[in-house]
């Protein structure tokens, strides 16, 4: 009666949820083992389980021109420079410098991890965990799809202004065909049959295999890059200098802004690492550089000298202030009596929006693929099709999706959704709202490309903690790679404070606090951790040009519309869950049945 009692064995439901939230952490904590070094190849015990490799170099800065440039090219140089005036070349030289920087980041990453399809999901599994790399893929699959259906939107409409400029299509064509038309639901749907045929029409090239799809982008993209340098051309004889006075009317603060807007214009170069695993020499070794890394930052090298050239010739054909709002490199050629330019310019615009499409759906079902092969998606996006080396039931998905979408949501819906130009105080995106050109062509992502491009930063530093660590696994290891995501997380935050001290205009002593803690964490990168170079391609002055990444990325994150934060954070609770109750008890980041990596051979021995 007077002894102590002893407690009740613990409830089955107890002890269940406690071990579920167990195997949940520890399932989410797993990373994705670099099975092998250096210069690897995919080789599958049945070979139709493989990508096959038939992208060069040459393919691949196509691949990566095509995913940046598009329609917005002929506009978003000409909306900016209303607010920078010719300062607007000097906006897309910093935004340029600034992926550069990205770039770097991505071909180190590109040249030392498996050359198999995955990208920045793949970079995020290898150097952090399970759980980030689904969420990653989760932001940047919601981005590619509704993107997809926008652009779609897009170059139907324009297709339809090109055919109507001949009589017999003239005041012809139905509304709903390619314009959109009658709205339903205050607006919110709004049929359009064009847009889910081009759509369906790309997809069945996809699936056809990645050599006809490259022939299709790679011409396209040719095109349109010789439509550029003729406008370029022809622009430079009707140069006036004295329109480059002054060159920044408004003052350094709208170049700068200028240049957190043209940021998006470059993305697309990721894209690039998504074909890893269908490149011919993915890879660098100790003596040169392989084609992947110089894909990428080819590529974007490519893209800042056509924008600088469009810039140059744009504000100085026309007084940045006599700029149009709608088209304003069109109505410039127009203005000095050069019509047949605008009409190259519109088929330029469809070019870019079809390669930009084109790429779009490629890299999205790259990335079902990988994350089928790894489990956390039902084995049947894994399946690539025995003769055409495709992942064709990944392919018809994403087309899918995307024309559903495109053929039942109007342009601004779809934007709205997405956040596209939510870029407070700017003027970049009100094109978009009023003449659908698409000017989200080659703004594939947007919350996505901050958040994803500070994560593949942080994963170069991660990566190369592993590296120098890996055989001595210790608490004062842990305890040191801790204390280095601590700082990245830190850096991450004063770049998301600043943006925001930034852009409501606060007093300047906030944004210096949050630069000076950003560099104090940076310091701690430099002096309290231990970084080795990787063989090949080594992204230089590591750790200070990853932390620079993800405070700018940060930076840019915040100047999006609230409603981007939001659905971020909504979407990422959404992909926890997905992942709880399915990822979890599928994934298999450290063995795969189909597929086994090889050190690929010398040029020597094939």
């Amino acid at each position: 009666m007077g002894g102590q009692r002893t407690p009740p064995p613990p409830s089955s439901s107890s002890s269940s949820s406690s071990s579920w939230f167990s195997h949940f952490c520890s399932s989410a904590l797993r990373t994705k083992p670099i099975n092998s070094p250096l210069d690897t190849i995919l080789v599958s015990r049945n070979s139709t389980d493989a990508l096959v490799r038939r992208l060069g170099l040459l393919d691949l800065i196509l691949l990566g021109v095509g995913a940046s440039i598009g329609a917005g090219i002929f506009v978003v140089t000409g909306t900016v420079a209303r607010d920078a005036g010719p300062g607007v070349t000097f906006s897309f030289i910093l935004a340029g410098l600034s992926c550069v920087l990205n770039a770097l980041c991505y071909a180190e990453l590109a040249s030392r991890l498996p050359a198999v399809v995955g990208g920045a999901y793949l970079y995020a599994y290898s150097a952090f965990n399970e759980l980030t790399a689904f969420l990653v893929f989760g932001q940047l699959m919601i981005d590619y799809h509704i993107g997809a259906a926008s652009i779609a939107r897009s170059l139907a409409s324009y297709v339809v202004t090109i055919l109507e400029m001949f009589p017999v299509f003239k005041d012809n064509i139905p509304s709903w065909i390619g314009h959109g038309g009658e709205e339903f639901f205050g607006g919110t749907l709004s049929i359009n049959l064009l847009a889910p045929f081009l759509l369906a029409l790309l997809t069945v090239i996809l699936c056809l295999g990645v050599g006809e799809s490259s022939i299709v982008n790679s011409f396209m993209t040719v095109l349109k890059v010789i439509i550029v340098i003729i406008v370029i051309f022809v622009g430079a004889f009707e140069v006036d200098v004295s329109n480059w006075s002054p060159f920044a009317p408004h003052g350094v603060k709208e170049i700068l802004t200028g240049a957190t807007v043209v940021f998006f214009a470059y993305v697309g170069f990721d894209a690039v690492a998504n074909s890893a695993e269908e490149s011919r020499r993915p890879q660098a070794c100790s003596v040169d550089l392989r084609d992947l890394p110089l894909g990428i930052i080819g590529s974007l090298v490519i893209c800042i000298a056509l924008y600088i050239g469009v810039c140059l010739v744009l504000t100085g054909m026309v007084p940045y202030y006599l700029l149009g709002e709608d088209a304003p490199l069109a109505e410039a050629f127009t203005s000095k009596g050069l019509k047949y330019v605008s009409i190259l310019i519109s088929i330029g615009a469809v070019a870019g929006l079809t390669t930009t499409l084109l790429v779009g759906l490629y890299v999205q079902s790259r990335l079902y693929l990988g994350l089928g092969r790894d489990g956390l998606l039902p084995s049947l996006f894994s399946k690539v099709h025995p003769t055409r080396h495709t992942p064709i039931h990944s392919q018809v998905w994403v087309g899918i999706v995307a024309g559903t979408l495109g053929g039942l949501f109007n342009v601004h819906v779809l934007s709205h959704i997405l956040s596209v130009g939510a870029l407070a105080g700017n003027e970049f995106l009100k094109f978009h709202a009023r003449c659908h050109c698409g000017l989200y062509a080659p703004d594939i992502v947007l919350d996505w490309l901050q958040t994803g491009y500070s994560v593949v930063s942080a994963c170069v530093l991660a990566l190369r903690w592993k590296d120098k660590t890996a055989s001595q696994f210790s608490s004062r290891w842990t305890s040191a790679w801790r204390e280095g995501v601590l700082c990245i997380v830190t850096v991450a935050c004063c770049g998301f404070a600043a943006g925001l001290f930034y852009r409501f205009s606060a007093s300047f002593i906030f944004l210096a606090m949050a630069v000076v803690i950003a560099i104090l964490a940076t310091a701690a990168l430099c002096c309290r951790q231990t970084y080795t170079n990787p063989p090949g391609f080594s992204c230089p002055g590591v750790p200070i040009v990853p932390a620079v990444c993800v405070f700018f990325n940060m930076f840019l994150f915040a100047q999006l519309h609230h409603e981007a934060w939001v659905r971020f954070v909504v979407l990422s609770i959404i992909m926890v869950a997905i992942y709880a109750f399915y990822g979890q008890y599928h994934a298999k980041p450290g063995s795969d049945e189909s597929i086994i990596y090889q050190r690929a051979p010398t040029e020597a021995t094939r």
